[in-house]
């Protein structure tokens, strides 16, 4: 007899259905996996042993072939163990099969029969909906998967339980959602002293989701400043939502089987490896920038990351999604992040200080930001310079303007930008904005056009300048309330674009 359970393999962030495939059959004893296992899924047959231990069931004394359909689709991971063990047990008919073809699976076994948790729980919920099936998973796992209300999800606590379930003896009520997880503590704009204009270009990246780099001695506040933007962007919609947290899932960082409604903010070291940033190793795990989608990536010490790092950033930055190659598949994850960065002006951080400057002064600076190329400098819609902050600002009261109000005239800003592109392009912000979209939205006027070729020809701007240009003029020109882009909107747009050194 065969009998057949469903479970899922991950790619990237879609999860595909695999058929667990059950035969029992004479022969010598034995037990095997065949189907593209990983080490984690060919070990399973141990913990499945001992989970009928504790279930008090005896494998029979025949051959069982486990086989893992379709064959040439790898498999990786311990949540295959709770579809082999109720493929086996459908085989030896314990487990009505029928019932168990309902449903999708996935869970490790503990060598007690526990359900242990695992990652992917909410995909697998999506892939299950699409098969219209039930999905059976761990307790610790079913609020997270409960999100997806189109599917019943069952959440035992051990194999017993499961099996008590799919013969009637006990049935298990569907899970329900979990909480919708609030924001860690965010500090407020207001505590930074002085750094006004800095200030304003953090508004501005926020309202159009500009990238940022912020350049400025050690001390000046831009790790401050960074801290800060989380608290001016809006909370995700809830397609947003569902999107950062399927990643999130995958990864193993969702608390509780809670959603986040606010935007994720990473902040990687500097020491981070590529496979920790563009995502990759073992299992092809999405890395920093998918676990910034729909959030912030900050990165410090932008000029400390490794040029091959830094380097691979450059594509992502433009189509929102990285692709993870691998021998024998391509593993795709959106990664629309909003990328902040901070760097020293040179190694010791004092170039514009003569008397704490370094030897090499000017050109250590030359040699520290040229680590960032040219192509990847122009993908900062905003460059700014974050000055010492004077004593006489640090002895004022920190009564300046609260992130709320900020975040305020930010949500404002985003809700026009909703408006306009809901029915027209496929971009959500302005900094998405690009073609006939961009030239209709963001046309300057007879002065802005001249006053932009000036700077064109003076600062030597390409077109992805010119381009990231007119879409910061238009979210300033948003934030003011304005319907046309006018050229103090393009004034201060290229003020943002000011050159700094940089590598080819």
């Amino acid at each position: 007899m065969v009998a057949i359970a469903y479970s899922v393999a991950f790619e990237g962030v879609d999860a595909r259905l695999v058929e667990v495939q059950c035969s029992v059959s004479p022969g010598l004893p034995g037990f095997a996996i065949v189907g593209l296992p990983d080490k984690a899924v060919s070990e399973a047959r141990e913990r499945v042993r001992a989970a009928f231990d504790a279930l008090s069931v005896a494998l029979p004394s025949r051959r069982i072939t486990v086989n893992l359909s379709p064959a040439d689709l790898p498999k990786e991971g311990s949540h295959f163990d709770l579809p082999i063990a109720l493929a086996v047990l459908a085989a030896i008919e314990i487990v009505p099969g029928d019932e168990l073809a309902r449903c999708v699976c996935l869970g490790e076994l503990a060598l007690d029969g526990r359900l242990v948790p695992v990652t992917g729980a909410l995909p697998a919920a999506m892939a299950a909906a699409e098969e219209d099936r039930a999905l059976i998973c761990p307790r610790a796992c079913g609020p997270e998967a409960a999100w997806v209300e189109s599917v019943p999800v069952l959440a035992p606590t051990s194999l017993r339980e499961a099996v008590d379930h799919l013969t009637d003896r006990a049935p298990i009520a569907p899970a329900r959602p979990g909480t919708i997880q609030a924001p860690e503590f965010i500090a407020c704009l207001s505590e930074v002293k002085g750094q006004e204009r800095a200030k304003r270009a953090l508004e501005i990246a926020a309202a159009g989701r500009h990238h940022l780099l912020m350049v400025g001695p050690p001390g000046a506040g831009k790790s401050m400043l960074a801290a800060r933007m989380a608290g001016l962007l809006p909370p995700l919609s809830a397609a947003e939502a569902l999107e950062t947290s399927m990643i999130h899932s995958l990864a193993g960082v969702l608390k509780d089987g809670g959603i986040p409604r606010h935007p994720p903010m990473r902040e990687p070291h500097h020491t981070a490896s590529m496979a920790a940033i563009v995502g990759g190793g073992r299992s092809a795990k999405p890395g920093e920038i998918s676990l910034a989608h729909n959030g912030l990536l900050f990165l410090d010490e932008f000029p400390e990351f490794s040029r091959q790092v830094l380097e691979t950033l450059r594509q992502p930055i433009e189509t929102g999604e990285v692709v993870v190659a691998r021998a024998n598949a391509h593993v795709r994850y959106p990664c629309r992040f909003q990328l902040i960065a901070a760097a020293n002006p040179c190694r010791c951080g004092h170039l514009a200080d003569a008397a704490r400057a370094c030897s090499r002064a000017p050109n250590c600076g030359s040699d520290y930001l040229g680590k960032i190329s040219g192509p990847l400098m122009d993908r900062f819609d905003l460059r700014i310079e974050v000055p010492q902050v004077s004593f006489l600002d640090l002895d004022l009261p920190a009564d300046g303007e609260k992130s709320a109000a900020i975040a305020e005239r930010v949500e404002a800003a985003r809700a026009v930008q909703t408006a306009r592109f809901s029915e027209r392009s496929r971009a959500r912000v302005n900094a998405e904005a690009s073609g006939a979209i961009l030239d209709e939205i963001a046309a300057p006027d007879s002065e802005g056009r001249a006053l932009i070729l000036k700077a064109s020809e003076k600062l030597g701007l390409t077109a992805r300048g010119y381009h990231r240009i007119l879409r910061t003029a238009r979210t300033i020109a948003d934030l003011d309330g304005s319907e046309a882009v006018r050229v103090n909107h393009l004034a201060e747009a290229i003020s943002y674009r000011l050159p700094f050194v940089a590598g080819g």
